[in-house]
């Protein structure tokens, strides 16, 4: 790094800033990729989202000396459980084939001079429409697991009902939406906590018999190498790799110059370092048993509070490794709590169709 490193104190305390601001990904990645019809597990997942994000984010740290945390992107882990899973009928364990081999395309790029050529030949119209689809998508995901919207024969989609689970699940995205214009690191686990109390108090959901319990481990290595390189899948394929690329090259690009991460030229520090550590996340999120990982653009929180250099990856990453443990009480987040994470993360995501020129039609049109 270009100057003196940060004190270890605030290199931790931002570290875990970082972590506090990304936890949720424990709880929600679980929640989606687990959703009914999927037939992966729960625990599975979760102990997964764990073992990536605590690995990954660690790697960040020693190898790339960056304050970035890792774990499975939000967005593409919707894309993985209703698209290619429930929506094409895909098994799950072909479908962490498909992330597996996205990882390994990603890794060659990275690797290897291809990285900028391809993101050069790019447009960024195409990158920021991309982005601001997927928020879209998340959004509509989080909005019918609220209550708000449900399906209709005629119109495909109507507004829902709102009965006592959306009132609380309102009640959770009012909260996280008051947090973050504060700027709290803990928006999203308050309001997914309140939710949940609110849940326990109204009977829809039970403690645990246990706070915590053996990480379940039968997700790793699950995944169908072969099944997925049918060339029917190719597509997804290509659709997992490009949107991992965009999503990293754009966090890594934005928040390093946003948090004065950059060398005298102005380019992000260590980009191809940060790049290979992200594109191992992809590969790795295969094996284990998860969607595909990415540096999160949360890590801007820990940047902010001082962290400059790896060590602050460091910390996120061991902060990880006791959740482990938690799936008990992670089990007994209800969907109405999660939603509201879903609907905020896709509405930050789609803010980025603001950069757009929407007065010229030729460049909407590409989008």
């Amino acid at each position: 790094m270009t100057a003196a490193k940060p004190a270890w104190r605030v290199e931790a305390a931002a570290g875990l800033t970082t972590f506090f601001t990304m936890a949720y990904i424990v709880v929600v990645n679980p929640a989606i990729l687990a959703a009914p019809g999927t037939g992966m597990s729960f625990n599975a997942v979760m102990t997964a989202t764990v073992l990536l994000s605590a690995s990954m984010t660690l790697l960040m740290g020693l190898y790339a000396d960056l304050p970035f945390g890792v774990a499975p992107g939000m967005g593409i882990n919707a894309f993985f459980a209703y698209s290619i899973v429930l929506g094409q009928g895909v098994p799950w364990q072909t479908a962490l084939g498909i992330v597996f081999w996205a990882g390994v395309l990603f890794t060659v790029l990275s690797v290897t001079p291809l990285r900028a050529q391809v993101a050069r030949a790019i447009p960024e119209n195409l990158r920021t429409a991309a982005a601001a689809g997927i928020g879209i998508f998340l959004t509509f995901i989080g909005l019918k697991n609220m209550g708000f919207i449900v399906a209709d024969p005629a119109t495909f989609v109507r507004m829902g009902t709102l009965g006592p689970k959306s009132l609380a699940s309102f009640a959770g995205l009012a909260l996280m939406v008051a947090l973050l214009r504060r700027k709290n690191p803990f928006a999203f686990l308050a309001g997914m906590g309140l939710v949940t109390a609110l849940a326990w108090l109204a009977g829809w959901v039970q403690a645990p018999e246990a706070l915590v319990t053996a990480p379940d481990f039968s997700g790793l290595g699950a995944l169908d190498l072969k099944g997925a390189l049918a060339p029917a899948l190719w597509p997804a394929v290509v659709s997992i790799l490009f949107t991992d690329l965009f999503d990293s090259i754009s966090t890594f690009v934005g928040v390093s110059k946003a948090c004065g991460l950059v060398d005298a030229k102005g380019e992000p520090l260590r980009l191809k370092e940060g790049l290979v550590v992200d594109a191992f996340a992809t590969l790795g999120a295969g094996l284990v048993g998860t969607s595909s990982g990415t540096a999160f653009i949360e890590s801007a929180s820990g940047i902010e509070a001082g962290g400059r250099t790896g060590r602050t990856a460091l910390v996120t990453g061991l902060c990880f490794l006791p959740c482990l443990f938690l799936a008990p009480l992670a089990a007994m987040v209800p969907a109405h709590a999660t939603a509201p994470v879903l609907v905020l993360v896709g509405a930050l995501m789609f803010k980025s169709v603001g950069h757009l020129k929407l007065g010229h039609l030729e460049e909407i049109g590409r989008a």
